[in-house]
């Protein structure tokens, strides 16, 4: 059973960073897409970044410039560097990887606050 395990949510002032960490746990296989999706309360949740096997990434226009997505294939992990953060970053941000055999996983969602 696949488990995806999150880490490095917080509380930051606005103009801070965060990085966080999503790693496969009892997985053999390797995934295709590994990405980072977001939701506060009363919205609908959003992808945030993406990041493909062979490196292609895909952002937000909200996080470009800002954000930056990678990954560790060996380990199955994907990485999300948040820099100069703003209110309007805070959220419940949650990862999700797509296998090759395109099974979907979610993790179970780590929040992010960011103070004015």
């Amino acid at each position: 059973q696949v488990q995806l395990v999150e880490s490095g949510g917080g509380l930051v002032q606005a103009g801070g960073s965060l990085r966080l960490s999503c790693a496969a746990s009892g997985s053999l296989f390797s995934m295709n897409v590994m990405g980072w999706y977001r939701q506060a309360p009363g919205n609908n949740r959003d992808m945030v970044a993406a990041i493909w096997s062979g490196g292609i990434t895909n952002y937000a226009d909200s996080v470009k410039g800002r954000f930056t997505i990678s990954r560790d294939n060996a380990k199955n992990t994907v990485y999300l560097q948040m820099n100069n953060l703003k209110p309007e970053d805070t959220a419940v941000y949650y990862c999700r990887f797509i296998s090759r055999g395109n099974s979907i996983y979610w993790g179970q969602g780590t929040q992010v606050t960011v103070s004015s």
